[in-house]
């Protein structure tokens, strides 16, 4: 059996000019995670990343644990746009529901982003969120969906008999490709997108046509008294 190493990117600079950078705990947390992996004599096969920057750092600093050195840039693996879901959600459904927010004005508010990512992404997997003609940005729900799995059968394609291979992408990657393993229905895997903790770690085992959990979000290398508070969600 063969083994899929999805590491979500450390932490984000949110609220920053640019979110798609590791902000510097992010990096600590991906430093740490190396480290871990490097005193328990853990070594990977492959290395896989996204083209986000957030990914790519984060697959950058995990280099050192994987016996072939280079990154392998994949698209599939990019994160959903959250851009669009949040313009069209605001633009058609927030008001109704209770959200007075202005278009195209930044949210800075951690917890009031995370209610309206909620509430956009609920409209998001319904179907409901109806692009524009400057809406060209959008992705459906179910374009996104199969575009992660046809990703992962890609990999897995490349990567047999007991490879072990490390995957940099994002929380919404992750959801889905652990919805593709327990058949969970979607607004369950929306739900999982939230618990996703940045640098955890998910694995799938893979083979002879099936892919199973093996673990998911585990963060051993931050569940420790000196590391515990650079735990984060976003």
């Amino acid at each position: 059996m063969s083994e899929l190493i999805l590491v979500r990117h450390g932490q984000a600079s949110f609220g920053a000019d640019s979110y798609d950078k590791l902000s510097p705990t992010g990096v600590r947390q991906v430093e740490i995670l190396a480290e871990h992996w490097s005193g328990l004599n853990e070594r990977y096969d492959a290395l896989y990343s996204g083209e986000l920057l957030r990914q790519q750092e984060t697959a950058e600093l995990l280099r050192p644990v994987v016996n072939d050195p280079d990154v392998n840039i994949h698209a599939g693996l990019n994160e959903y746009n959250g851009d669009p879901l949040f313009r069209i959600y605001v633009r058609d459904h927030a008001a109704s529901e209770g959200f007075e927010l202005a278009a195209g004005q930044p949210i800075r508010d951690r917890k009031l982003f995370q209610l309206v990512l909620e509430a956009a992404s609920r409209h998001w997997i319904q179907g409901t969120l109806e692009a524009g003609s400057d809406d060209g940005d959008f992705e459906p729900w179910r374009d996104f969906q199969a575009r992660v799995h046809a990703t992962l059968d890609d990999i897995m394609a490349c990567h047999r008999g007991g490879s072990r291979v490390v995957i940099s992408t994002s929380g919404g990657v992750i959801a889905t490709a652990l919805q593709r393993a327990l058949q969970m229905p979607d607004n369950q895997a929306i739900a999982t997108n939230w618990m996703v903790n940045n640098s955890s770690v998910t694995r799938l085992v893979y083979g002879r046509g099936k892919i199973s959990l093996g673990s998911f979000n585990t963060l051993s290398h931050l569940e420790t008294s000196a590391h515990r508070e650079l735990i984060t969600f976003r």
